[in-house]
């Protein structure tokens, strides 16, 4: 589940009222959804149902409408949501999937099932991978409609993974990286892992980035994160390190599993300079 926050401004506000908006900001709304991820096995012509289930934190009633949406994942490990990529053309599912209801309204820590029905076409292309998203956004219910002040839109997101048919899994190292990096607290080293998806599906790579010094002995190790390497693209894992290295020569070394259940291992010198 993906969280995203949207303030909408309603007409002209005076200074004296600020103070008061602040205080309604800080009491944000919450949405949950579950399932956060979707991953289902499909063939063309295939129609399966589930359910999602929404509920709300929020101390008011809030409506909530739901859309399909196209999403990648940035360079950034952020996923991305729009109602329609053309980048994502080929690869989407995004007009197969439907919702029950589409509009629907929670009350205070309430709870409601959603259903959603995936239509495979019958002459879909397979084997491939496709991908898409289910959105929840909240908006004014029908006595705010109209109202002065600033409301507060959360959407939360599901996405769904749909294979059709069975695609191999190809997937190589592109590139390792050593960076020195300032943000946060202090500054630290950071691990960049570029992997090329040569695959018509998504894999979701499982292993780890370690970092060894000049007598190969391991200074420390941390796993990559869970995200998919959508089709045919690269995907950047950022790997942060907690050890704080000195100038010198380093390897790194990431062993990681594309999902054909085969360890691949991928070395870099690297040099590390205040």
């Amino acid at each position: 589940m993906y969280t995203f926050t949207h303030i909408y401004c309603h007409r002209a506000l005076s200074a004296g009222l600020l103070l008061v908006l602040a205080q309604v900001l800080s009491a944000q709304v919450g949405l949950g959804l579950s399932p956060m991820r979707l991953e289902m096995k499909s063939t063309p012509g295939l129609q399966q149902s589930g359910v999602l289930t929404l509920s709300s934190d929020s101390s008011d009633t809030v409506r909530v409408r739901a859309e399909a949406l196209d999403f990648w994942i940035d360079q950034d490990q952020t996923p991305q949501f729009e109602p329609s990529l053309p980048s994502e053309t080929g690869f989407s599912c995004r007009d197969w999937v439907s919702v029950n209801p589409v509009e629907t309204e929670l009350a205070h820590l309430k709870q409601v099932n959603i259903r959603y029905t995936v239509r495979v076409p019958a002459g879909v292309e397979s084997p491939r991978g496709y991908h898409c998203a289910i959105g929840f956004t909240t908006l004014p219910t029908d006595g705010q409609v109209g109202g002065n002040g600033i409301n507060t839109a959360v959407r939360v997101v599901s996405a769904f993974y749909v294979v059709v048919g069975t695609p191999g899994i190809e997937g190589e190292f592109k590139e390792l990286k050593l960076v020195h990096s300032t943000e946060g607290d202090k500054p630290h080293w950071v691990g960049e892992v570029v992997l090329q998806n040569h695959s018509l599906t998504h894999f979701r790579p499982v292993g780890e980035l370690s970092v060894l010094d000049g007598a190969g002995k391991v200074l420390e190790s941390v796993a990559l994160t869970p995200l998919p390497a959508l089709p045919k693209r690269e995907q950047r894992y950022i790997v942060p390190f907690t050890t704080d290295l000195a100038p010198g020569t380093y390897t790194l070394r990431a062993r990681v599993d594309f999902g054909t259940n085969v360890i691949e291992e991928g070395t870099a010198i690297v040099h590390a300079e205040q």
